[in-house]
């Protein structure tokens, strides 16, 4: 007699999500391709900022562009893949902004004066981030689509890196791995602030940057007292 544990059927569970291939499918080579290439990220990016995440179509991109969907498709196989290449663009630029900043001396300032130069930093990126082709619009789709938010993930972890590098050169007392952790959530909080402008427009750009500057500032000061 079956137990009545035994006589409930057993639930099934739900397949995993199969998430769409972003690996462009070939590099472009000769001077043609490389401007074909670069017309089909400039398209997807314009008509990004029109028409939202959702509607944007490889199909649309070809009937701006003029372009066969089997042209567009030597390069891309879907949409994923165009805007994977956009979003690591986006963060490679921002990376680049940040490389000059994050030295030793930078983060052996006072409290008061590493919180003013972290909020000019991060000024700085909103504006570059404005200024991107469909930058806003990028943002949202790395945080957004599941199979993106690998390259928000990557650039963090590598912007986690050097400037831990940096701290950890000024101050090599404190705890590393404290130090690491402090740092990562810094950068996850500054990008939150970010999507927060472009999300709010009512929000006070120097406002939200000199609020979190600040606590940020106040974290890492804590830290380096601790070590001392």
């Amino acid at each position: 007699m079956p137990t009545p544990s035994s006589s409930k059927p057993r639930a099934r569970s739900a397949p995993a999500a199969v998430r769409p291939d972003v690996a462009p499918k070939k590099a472009p080579t000769q001077s043609r391709a490389v401007e074909t290439y670069e017309r089909i990220l400039a398209t997807a990016a314009a008509l990004l900022g029109e028409v939202g995440i959702e509607r944007l179509s490889t199909n649309l991109i070809c009937k701006r562009l003029g372009l066969t969907p089997p042209a567009l498709y030597q390069y891309f196989p879907n949409k994923y893949a165009i805007l994977h290449e956009l979003g690591q663009r986006l963060m490679l630029r921002q990376n680049e902004l940040l490389e000059p900043w994050a030295t030793p001396a930078t983060m052996a300032l006072p409290e008061a004066r590493f919180a003013r130069s972290m909020a000019e930093m991060f000024l700085e990126t909103v504006r570059l981030t404005e200024q991107m082709p469909a930058g806003v619009w990028v943002t949202r789709a790395l945080r957004a689509v599941p199979s993106l938010q690998d390259v928000r993930n990557r650039s963090h972890d590598q912007v986690t890196e050097l400037l831990l590098g940096a701290f950890l050169a000024a101050h090599p007392a404190v705890d590393a791995a404290r130090a690491r952790l402090c740092i990562r959530l810094a950068i996850d909080a500054l990008y939150a602030a970010q999507e927060l402008l472009f999300d709010d427009p009512t929000q006070l750009p120097e406002a939200v940057a000199d609020v979190m500057s600040e606590m940020v500032a106040g974290q890492l000061a804590r830290l380096r007292r601790s070590a001392a």
